[in-house]
């Protein structure tokens, strides 16, 4: 969808708050233009709806190279800790409201697919360990070659087995669509043992997902009966239930996205996203979602283990230096070395890149865990 398109939705939804909590019934419809002023609440609410409206035209903007690295992936999470901050804001001030039909449905029903949540986070987190391990094979491969006077056939030998064990790594998650012999490390315990140098020793905690567990699955649960309020479920509500709604919508796509992106237990990205053009923030998150899976249909992207940026850049990058090194006869030839540097360089930067990203990424994963998790206790808390 072209960018033109939804933000001339959002320009034409910009009382969106405001008009659908003037929703009366049909003997008494109240037009738009005689409500000029609202509620304090009314005002909130309306702001919340453009404060996620401004965050995925935000994301939608960015073009197709920013687009699933991890810088992005990095701002989708800030989306997501700015709008569950507003929505928590929301909720405090409203307990009262919240043990009353159909607010307790709408809330209760939230707080469910949070939970569910936690499960996608911790799966992810894994995916991100996975990460960690390939780059570590490019790391041995980086420091056997890089800066080296001359490439002899012991540094040429020790990359050679580096990219093997990567291939095979990435191969094998590719075939089993399943990172880890054991799911599934928790965020809310420290890992006291960690060994970073066998993908199958990682201990299995609280909060672990099993190991038919299923990210596909655990999607689809979260987006189970995710409709719209009716009118008269916003009227009721005074308009809660259409913030319930959006934040439900935000978590969906935001779980969706880190599915897409990093690898996970059977993932699956079929997932299909209703959003009317009455929610001004619907016309930027389905063309983002509609971008996603443009790329997942490339011909180089579409048995990927995961849409990262970055773990295309691995496969790329370790596929050209494969092919490099079965060309290898020594001695090298000043032209032959001059080319294995260039691709070391390459790599380097790969390998760089993730170095400096992936605590980052991981820390911010960490935070929405958490975050789901104080919201979602001071929640159940309120309705009692």
């Amino acid at each position: 969808m072209p960018a033109t398109d939804y933000q001339g939705a959002s320009a034409s939804f910009t009382t969106f708050g405001r008009s659908i909590l003037s929703i009366r019934n049909r003997d008494q419809v109240h037009s738009m233009e005689s409500a000029h002023e609202g509620t304090s609440q009314e005002l909130e609410l309306e702001a919340f709806q453009k404060q996620v409206a401004d965050c995925f035209n935000d994301l939608a903007s960015a073009d197709s190279d920013q687009l699933l690295s991890i810088p992005w992936i990095r701002k989708l999470l800030d989306v997501f800790l700015s709008c569950q901050e507003q929505f928590r804001s929301i909720v405090f001030k409203n307990k009262g409201c919240l043990n009353k039909s159909p607010m307790d449905r709408y809330i209760t029903e939230y707080f469910e697919r949070s939970l569910k949540a936690l499960d996608v986070c911790n799966a992810i987190r894994d995916g991100i360990e996975l990460i960690r391990q390939w780059k570590k094979q490019l790391e041995i491969v980086y420091y056997a070659l890089d800066n080296q006077r001359s490439i002899g056939e012991g540094q040429i030998r020790r990359s050679t087995k580096a990219l093997i064990d990567l291939a095979i790594g990435m191969l094998d998650e590719k075939e089993s669509n399943s990172s880890f012999a054991h799911r599934n490390r928790s965020f809310g315990r420290n890992n006291a043992q960690k060994d970073h140098n066998s993908l199958g020793q990682f201990r299995s905690l609280s909060w672990s997902v099993s190991r038919n567990w299923s990210a596909a699955k655990q999607l689809q649960a979260i987006g189970q009966n995710l409709v719209a309020p009716k009118s008269n479920e916003i009227i009721a509500t005074n308009g809660l239930a259409v913030a319930v709604f959006t934040m439900s919508y935000v978590l969906y796509f935001v779980m969706w996205a880190l599915v897409a992106a990093i690898p996970c237990q059977d993932r699956g990205l079929q997932t299909h996203f209703h959003v009317t053009r009455q929610f001004i923030w619907g016309a930027p998150l389905l063309s983002l979602h509609e971008r996603i899976l443009e790329v997942s249909r490339k011909r180089e992207r579409r048995n990927a283990t995961g849409l990262l940026k970055e773990i295309h850049q691995i496969e790329k990058c370790a596929r050209h230096m494969n092919e490099l090194t079965d060309t290898i006869h020594f001695p090298l030839s000043e032209e032959k070395e001059g080319e294995v540097k260039q691709r070391v360089q390459e790599l380097g930067q790969v390998y760089y890149g993730l170095k400096d990203r992936l605590d980052p990424l991981e820390r911010q994963v960490r935070q929405v865990f958490h975050r789901i998790v104080r919201s979602r206790t001071e929640g159940l808390g309120s309705i009692g």
